[in-house]
């Protein structure tokens, strides 16, 4: 999932014909003072980071002038909000607000399909709107192939007691909302809250938007502009992660290398599968063992993006051993896995028999991959133990290698 920040989110929905507020993106205090001169209307400033809850954290401010709107900036420019550094602010015109709605569109993964989702009561957390107004809530699943047709997205709002201009004005942005979350290949697509004015129009106030990763290859206007990779850490990527998603995006077609960094950890966690990782990383924690990272990689990586992964997890300073483990794969192969690891450790300069290497990773070639392994001095092992037994073995190892050091 890449998420999008609220000002491109606005721009992307726009392009279908939904509605929104005359805006401009600063840099800037001076920018923003511009800006609100421009615009020659009252104005919201926002910090423009990939957060909720930015008003909460002050991150959202009402100038009334843009000699107030030069000194929100600089104020805003200078945040932290949720670690995520504030570099721009959105300076939006404001809106005159009769009432607020909700309407988002996520993908259902129980029932694999897009799930439209629509209430009369927005400007709220989505969670509290559902355990204080369960009644006010409709939901509609959308057939992935057919679309929203005109007809149900009728029905959503109808059902919500709206009718007349208004029904229709809400039927129109709701289509237009699906074609955009469709078209740019979304997750989640949010308005909230959507603005019905004082003159009857409706506005996206706020945008909540992510796309798929996976589909980035085909969303060249949205690649270019978006953070892949950061739907698992509510902060900036570091280093090492982004070395990570451009491994991974090399070759997109076949297979997939996650990584998130951890603040310390002796252990370089190297895993396959996503539940099989978890597991194990539960299995490392309850030893009294601490990785250094959290890993999963599968879909049979080509030996280029294993050797990129491996290379990351070893570059972190705390790492004192790796484990690379798997239960059983079905479609990764094991000897690509051995020689991506192998190059990696080379690369570096590390040598198992002064750097702690353990392998449990069995399935497709394991045979090969227990031959390329052994003869980089890595300790190998498949199917004759378990994944928590290798952990043991892990933990064991280190413990060994820090004997003998501390004997020298």
């Amino acid at each position: 999932m890449a998420r999008v920040l609220e000002h491109l989110g606005k721009e992307f929905i726009e392009k279908k014909g939904f509605p929104i507020p005359n805006s401009g993106v600063a840099e800037s205090p001076q920018e923003a003072e511009e800006i609100h001169r421009k615009l020659d209307d009252d104005v919201v400033i926002k910090a423009l980071v990939p957060a909720g809850k930015r008003k909460k954290a002050g991150a959202i401010k009402f100038p009334e002038d843009p000699q107030e709107t030069r000194s929100a900036a600089r104020e805003i420019l200078g945040m932290t909000v949720q670690e995520f550094p504030v570099e721009k602010v959105l300076i939006e015109e404001r809106l005159e607000i009769k009432s607020e709605l909700y309407l988002s569109i996520i993908y259902d993964k129980e029932n694999r399909q897009p799930l439209v989702i629509a209430s009369t009561e927005g400007g709220i957390d989505v969670e509290e709107m559902s355990s204080k107004y369960p009644e006010r809530i409709k939901k509609a699943g959308v057939h992935p192939f057919r679309g929203l047709p005109d007809y149900r997205a009728r029905e959503l709002w109808s059902e919500l007691g709206f009718s007349g201009e208004l029904l229709r004005k809400l039927t129109h942005i709701t289509v237009r909302l699906f074609e955009a979350f469709y078209e740019y290949d979304c997750t989640t697509l949010e308005i909230n809250p959507l603005v019905v004015t004082e003159k009857e129009e409706v506005v996206g106030a706020d945008c909540v938007m992510a796309a798929d990763d996976l589909a980035m290859f085909r969303q060249k206007e949205l690649s270019e502009r978006v953070q892949v990779g950061s739907e698992r850490i509510w902060r900036p990527l570091t280093e090492l992660e982004k070395r990570v998603v451009e491994v991974n995006e090399r070759d997109p077609y076949r297979g997939t290398a996650r990584y998130i960094e951890l603040e310390e950890g002796e252990v370089g966690f190297m895993c396959g599968g996503g539940g099989g990782s978890l597991v194990m990383f539960d299995t490392l924690i309850n030893l009294g063992l601490s990785p250094s990272n959290y890993t999963e990689f599968g879909g049979n990586p080509p030996v280029r993006k294993v050797r990129g992964l491996a290379k990351a997890i070893l570059s972190k300073d705390s790492v004192e051993g790796l484990l690379v483990c798997c239960n059983i794969t079905n479609n990764t192969q094991v000897d690509n896995v051995a020689q991506g690891v192998k190059e990696a450790l080379e690369e570096k300069e590390l040598d198992p028999a002064e750097f702690p290497v353990m392998v449990r990773f069995a399935g497709v070639n394991d045979e090969r991959g227990k031959e390329i392994f052994e003869s980089a001095g890595i300790e190998y092992h498949g199917e004759d133990i378990t994944m928590p037994r290798a952990g043991r073995l892990m933990k064991e190892k280190l413990e060994e290698f820090n004997r003998q050091e501390g004997e020298q």
